[in-house]
This record gives structure tokens, sequence and C-alpha cells, in this order.
């Protein structure tokens, strides 16, 4: 978010600069003078969190030092506008901000018309003409917030309850993992986000799911693949391996004579849930052949032997 651009002023623009463009835009943009305008309320929301940053000698300067993405990192909702001198120059509006202080803060404010029109209100208005708007409850949400949440193999064959830490205070939410779930999925938290700079309400979280490489398995849908060397002989003649599961079980699973190197056999059942009570995938063990880098004189002759039996 650029707040320099929101204001619509350049990067070395003075305080004075910065506050006449933000008593603009309040004006122009406020929501009870756009009734039902939810592009109105956006900008008047993101005009609020510019005027508290670039009004703030020391916000500002995390602001320029950092960018944006940096700043947003280091400054919650509440603390961009804590402190914020919003209140008085929208009181010079006529806006009561209930007894706040003048501070937008982790707290809401009312807004009430204080004036049945005549100067200053009208000129500021509608010049000469009774002013309208002002009024009621400003009802504009806090900002959704984004969290990327790790989760392992194992947690998504069995589910899991996780708690995560908003960074407010020690601020925290436990969050149910169903059973199955996929990396790309998002969740919504409603009204975790961060807490509206004007006592509407709070936005919402969000968690993107990734999840963590397995060592031994891979993923494919809800079946589990693992791979498994067997030499040249056992391809060639049958043999017996041992297979693990994700859930620490272990088979014995036959290799037939014959198989082909990249065939996979199928161990049913083991795999993943197709979501909290889908049906179960299955472990798709992946043969691999393993041709030995060096062999002894004994298995050279051996092997010379077998390539002139035409194997």
């Amino acid at each position: 978010m650029d707040y320099y651009k929101i204001l619509g002023v350049t990067k070395n623009a003075s305080t004075d600069e910065i506050k006449k463009a933000y008593r603009k835009m309040a004006l122009k943009y406020h929501p009870d003078r756009n009734q039902g305008n939810k592009e109105s309320e956006e900008k008047f929301k993101e005009a609020n969190e510019a005027y508290a940053v670039l009004s703030d000698a020391e916000k500002r300067k995390q602001y320029d030092t950092f960018g944006s993405t940096g700043f947003q990192q280091r400054y919650s909702q509440e603390d961009i506008f804590r402190n914020s001198d919003l209140g008085s120059i929208l009181r010079e509006f006529g806006i009561n901000l209930g007894g706040r202080g003048g501070g937008f803060s982790s707290g809401g404010f009312r807004t009430t018309f204080s004036g049945g029109g005549g100067a200053p209100f009208d000129d500021i208005f509608s010049q000469g003409g009774r002013a309208q708007g002002f009024r009621g409850q400003q009802t504009v949400k806090g900002q959704d917030l984004s969290l990327e949440l790790s989760v392992s193999l194992e947690e998504v064959l069995t589910g899991v309850e996780k708690t995560i830490s908003l960074g407010r205070g020690g601020e925290k939410v436990s969050v149910k993992i169903p059973a199955g779930i996929e990396s790309g999925r998002k969740m919504r938290v409603a009204g975790k986000g961060s807490p509206s700079p004007t006592g509407g309400p709070p936005g919402d979280l969000y968690l993107h799911i990734k999840v963590a490489p397995h060592p031994v398995f891979a993923r494919e849908g809800d079946n589990l693949v693992i791979e498994r060397q067997i030499p040249f002989s056992a391809a060639v003649l049958g043999t017996e391996i041992d297979v693990p599961t994700l859930n620490g079980k272990q088979f014995k699973v036959k290799v037939p004579a014959g198989i082909q190197p990249q065939s996979k056999l199928r161990l049913k059942g083991h795999g993943l849930p197709a979501g909290p009570h889908g049906a179960i995938g299955d472990v798709l063990v992946k043969i691999v052949i393993e041709v030995p880098k060096k062999v002894t004189k004994d298995q050279k002759k051996l092997l010379h032997e077998l390539a002139e039996a035409g194997l």
C-alpha cells in the first residue's frame, strides 16, 4: 500500500501538506456522505491509515526505510492508529469521537453530526446549503490478515488442532485442520484479522495451507508413493520387501518375478483420507532396479555368462 499515492502527495511532502491532503480525502470519501458506496468506504479507510502513518515522524521513518511490506510486518493495525491525531482533525469538521481524546485505537469511535448547518460547516460541504451526513456509527471493517500455515504429512493423515499466535499482546487462536487437507487450501477464521480503526467489525484471518515435504513419502492425491530399491537378480527372480506406512506400521509386499523398473505395487487402504470422512487412498511402492557401481571378479564372470546366455 503506497501511503503517499493514497493521499496524492510526494515523498518529501511537509507535515502541513500531508494534513491538508488528508482533510480533503476525509471530507470527500467519508462513508456517511457516500451511503452504500463500498469504494468510498475503502478510500476513506485507506486515507485514515495513510495519514496515521505519515503524520507520525517515527512511523513515517519506518515506512520509508522498510517499504510497505516490511512496515506491515512490523506494525499491526492497532499500532498504526495508536497516538494518531485523526480525531483532532475530524472534530474540525463537526465529528465527535465519543470521548476517545482524538485517537483511533483498537476500539472504535462514534461519529455524530454536531451542528445543524451554518458556517463553518456549510462552507465545508455545500457552499451555503444544509450539511448532510456524518451521522451514526462508522462501521469500516478491519483489514484481513493472511498467514502461511505448515502442516506435516502425518497431520494430514489424522487432522490436527493448531494454536497460532497473532502477535497482538500474546493473542492466540486455535484452528482445527481437517484430515486430508491439501497444499494451497485456504481456510478462513472469521473475526481474527486486524481490528477496525473506526469501531467496525474486525477483519478475517486467512490461513494458506502448505503441506511440508516428507523424507520418505511423496503425495499423489490421496495416495502415498514410496521408492524401494531391489537388485537385478531380485527383479528377475522375484522377492519380498518390507514397506512402512505413514502411521508407523510395516508390511511385507511380494515383488513378482520379472518386474520392470518404475513399476508400482499397491498397498491398499494405507494412504491418506479424501477429506475428514472420505475414503482412504493407497500406498504405491515404486520399484527401482539397483545397478551396482562396482562388482567383484566372480560377479563379473557370472554376468558375462548370463550375457552369453541371452539374459
